[in-house]
């Protein structure tokens, strides 16, 4: 008896780059965790933002179900992705399952996280420094990626996030300079063909790339090699702002 062909194609470099822009540029996401109290499957969303080494994060009240969920068993999964016209199921969306960690208020992560986050949703300053929310990482264990009807990929927690990423602190100085750079975001956006005019900024710069936004549109930019150096973020982006 023949098998029958698997419907998991080989991970190559076009679902390594779909998986990490559905993910990175995703403003929220489903958040799926374990009820502490019943112990069934619990979903609900929550707003993302992103790590300088490619990890997701959650910002969370501790009066959350969810929350308490995840410091009784910090096994979860997002699900990003949006549905357009017609078929959603046609439409490429991913699943990441993760390791959720939370992040300590006085530590130097939460200085970093909080700024990239409030940079990214903006509404949320109203509320990050509220005595019950927090932070959490959520590290990527591994991934199902559905590009489309017969586009099924699984890839490893390793491909999703940045290698080599550096928290030192000449690496967070672009983070700042970025936020600067509006006109840079406009000649990025024009190139991009995006419909809305005026108003965009860049909100986060990595290693990897880079985050345009306007009110509740993100747009990820990926740089087509990683950089090595804290200077080479601002280069990049004034280069790729320039070839627009």
């Amino acid at each position: 008896m023949q098998d029958k062909p698997s419907p998991i194609r080989e991970t190559d470099d076009e679902a390594r780059k779909l998986a990490r822009r559905l993910l990175r540029g995703a403003r929220y996401a489903s958040l799926a965790v374990l009820d502490a109290e019943s112990g069934f499957p619990a979903v609900s969303r929550a707003l993302l933002g992103m790590d300088v080494d490619g990890v997701p994060v959650i910002l969370v009240s501790a009066l959350a179900g969810h929350t308490v969920a995840l410091r009784n068993n910090p096994r979860c999964s997002l699900l990003a992705g949006e549905p357009g016209k017609g078929d959603p199921l046609a439409h490429a969306r991913i699943t990441v399952f993760c390791t959720a960690e939370p992040v300590a208020r006085d530590s130097d992560d939460h200085a970093r996280i909080r700024a990239r986050f409030v940079a990214r949703h903006r509404k949320a300053e109203l509320y990050v420094d509220f005595a019950d929310f927090g932070f959490f990482r959520l590290v990527p264990v591994s991934a199902a990626l559905n590009g489309g009807f017969g586009k099924a990929y699984q890839l490893s927690g390793e491909e999703l996030t940045i290698r080599g990423a550096s928290v030192a602190a000449e690496w967070l100085h672009p983070q700042e300079l970025t936020g600067t750079m509006d006109e840079q975001a406009e000649a990025v956006a024009h190139f991009l063909k995006m419909p809305e005019t005026g108003g965009w900024r860049i909100s986060g710069a990595d290693m990897a790339g880079f985050e345009l936004v306007r009110g509740d549109i993100l747009v990820r930019c990926e740089f087509e090699t990683p950089v090595f150096s804290p200077n080479e973020i601002i280069d990049r982006i004034f280069n790729f702002a320039k070839t627009s």
